[in-house]
């Protein structure tokens, strides 16, 4: 499957009423959620502490908000968030029993179509207010996929004429608007033209672009971006085309990674799409400029112009032949019909190294859910797979028994390489004993030039031993190391080593995989080399399924720490020499080291009194 759930709706209800038509209507829109109001709801996939902060945290994330309960509870808890009416997701308040939907915020983004779906699935009437919609049964600010408004300033000035009975043109062709109920004619003071070329329109004149035009760019590697984006723009000006009706950047897939590319899609508001050289080798008979030069670089004997064409389609046409900068090339051509960029070409792939943390959700940084929304494949462990709930369905998923890391991030390289959206999902920290690691180690030693175009990025997230540290107060507040029992990657002598030169440096040292089913002695070991040089009531800290059900979280001396308290699912801390425990009124203990307030403080009085 593609796609992500960014853009299906949240559901956020304040009672179990709510909570169950929402669950009702959720069903009939993919990816949609249901939030629940703590200590109200029952049965939602997400609940919430206090309504008014969720709702402006959704509102922020441009999340689609339909909240079932009063229209006022959303603008009270919304009306400071409300600035810009071009980026503001849909709002919609439903009636808790189902009686009236009503788009209050982003009518033109969304909110009016998606409060046509659920009053169609609730067999009720959207309440719409805009006036173009009620009028004309079409909102002219907010054209179709693949149509773009020119002038949406000149919008308002726009339709109060239209509204005021003047008469209306429509110069060019567009199903879209010759299937609404615009009053057109043949002679009008207002007209609505659509055309590629370039056109500023007025306020008696809309002029929208159909996004045909396929942008097709070479370049060398390491181009700059701005030469390559001059190119662009020179080349459109050059053939009287708009920026606006572009649909997409093409270019070899070679380049899938290249910055300049990028930088000209960005700037242009449009996707990057990426064909490999036979795609565009299939185009050499209607290149206006073959090179056989570029045919024994690349495999292909045109890539602006290849690039363009391929994307263009079978009935496109080349109207910008090759024109050429210091390193760059930049052709275009125009398809018969708007092009969808999904529909052409391959997506630069992306591969996100997630952290989840411990496992709760509250503890999962906002980067990392909006990287899982996003993906198109999620990767990873089954149990970390499975700790994703709502933010799972729709996705791809790839699950991995335990053991299988290489096969996971190999999986996910090849994956990210066919241009998906892969989320690689690990506990903890990707970086601290996790997947990161081995993604930088693969693309470091094996020669596979795909594996490199894609973006990588790596999301932090709490890590086992800043989970343990938190729970049990602040034994990390100074100087501390963590090291790996596991000798299943690194020779049990170089782990002696490390814990030597830990318990000599007076470290307070996190261990991770301290025993398994066949393997306790290492962790004796441990202790008998870090109690060597610190006492054996130094405060241990043993912290197991941090965030998930089962959590427990222990203090014990060094003495007391053996294989018996401990299992994989156990991270241990222990403590330095001045590491200190404060009793708690439940009995338990608080642990903490000292990073030297206490001899600052004293070191200041003292030389207070002797000035």
């Amino acid at each position: 499957m593609s796609g992500g759930t960014c853009n299906a709706p949240v559901f956020v209800a304040l009672t179990q009423g709510g909570c169950e038509l929402a669950r009702r209507l959720a069903g009939a829109l993919p990816g949609a959620e249901v939030h629940g109001l703590a200590g109200r709801v029952a049965g939602a996939e997400v609940i919430f502490e206090a309504a008014a902060a969720h709702l402006c945290e959704l509102f922020g994330a441009g999340r689609p908000i339909v909240g079932v309960c009063a229209a006022g509870i959303l603008v009270r808890a919304l009306a400071p968030r409300i600035a810009d009416k071009g980026a503001e997701p849909p709002v919609l308040a439903l009636a808790e029993d189902g009686s009236a939907v009503v788009p209050l915020l982003g009518g033109h983004r969304g909110a009016n179509e998606l409060a046509r779906r659920i009053a169609e699935a609730l067999a009720i009437e959207a309440a719409i207010t805009t006036t173009g919609d009620l009028r004309f049964g079409i909102a002219l600010d907010a054209p179709p996929p693949g149509w773009r408004l020119a002038n949406p300033g000149d919008h308002k000035a726009f339709m109060a004429a239209l509204l005021g009975g003047a008469a209306l043109r429509l110069d060019g062709a567009a199903p879209w608007l010759e299937n609404s109920g615009l009053p057109f004619a043949e002679e009008g003071a207002l007209a609505i033209r659509v055309t590629d070329g370039r056109d500023e329109g007025g306020p008696r004149a809309l002029v929208y672009h159909p996004a045909t035009l396929c942008l097709g760019l070479g370049c060398e590697r390491g181009a700059d971006p701005e030469e390559v984006l001059k190119l662009a723009r020179r080349t459109l000006a050059e053939h009287d085309l708009a920026e606006a009706a572009v649909a997409a950047v093409v270019s070899l897939d070679l380049k899938a990674d290249e910055p300049a590319v990028h930088a000209v899609a960005g700037a242009l508001g449009v996707p990057a799409r990426f064909f490999p050289a036979a795609r565009l080798e299939a185009e050499t008979p209607r290149l206006a400029n073959p090179s056989e030069l570029v045919f024994r670089e690349v495999g292909c004997h045109g890539v602006a112009e290849g690039a363009a064409l391929a994307a263009a389609g079978a009935g496109g046409e080349l109207v910008a032949p090759k024109a050429k900068s210091a390193r760059a090339t930049c052709a275009i051509a125009r398809a018969p019909q708007p092009v969808a960029a999904d529909t052409i070409g391959r997506r630069r792939g992306s591969l996100a190294v997630v952290g989840l943390g411990p496992g709760d959700a509250a503890w999962r940084a906002p980067e990392a859910e909006a990287q899982i929304r996003a993906a198109t494949d999620l990767v990873g462990y089954q149990l970390y797979l499975d700790l994703l709930g709502p933010l799972a369905p729709g996705k791809t998923v790839h699950a991995y028994a335990l053991g299988e890391e290489e096969a996971r991030v190999r999986a996910a390289l090849d994956l990210a390489a066919e241009g998906r959206a892969v989320a690689l999902i690990c506990s903890g920290d990707p970086g601290i004993y996790a997947m990161a690691a081995l993604v930088f180690e693969l693309l470091d030693r094996e020669p596979r030039p795909e594996w490199r175009r894609p973006e990588v990025t790596v999301v932090p997230g709490i890590s086992a031993l800043q989970a343990a540290a938190a729970r049990a107060g602040a034994p990390l507040g100074h100087d501390f190391c963590a090291i790996s029992l596991s000798d299943l990657l690194t020779p049990w002598p170089v782990i002696e080593r490390r814990l030597r030169a830990a318990a000599e440096g007076d470290f307070v040292v996190a261990l991770y995989n301290p025993v398994s089913r066949r393997r306790t002695t290492q962790l004796v070991r441990a202790v008998e080399i870090l109690s060597a040089k610190r006492p054996a009531r130094t405060p241990v800290v043993l912290a197991r399924n941090l965030g998930r059900e089962g959590e427990a979280v222990t203090v014990i001396d060094l003495a007391a720490l053996a294989p018996a308290a401990v299992d994989m699912l156990t991270v241990i801390l222990i403590g330095s020499s001045a590491t200190r425990r404060v009793a708690r009124g439940d009995g338990g203990a608080w642990v903490y080291t000292p990073r030297g307030y206490a001899a600052k403080v004293k070191a200041a009085k003292d030389s207070e009194d002797a000035a």
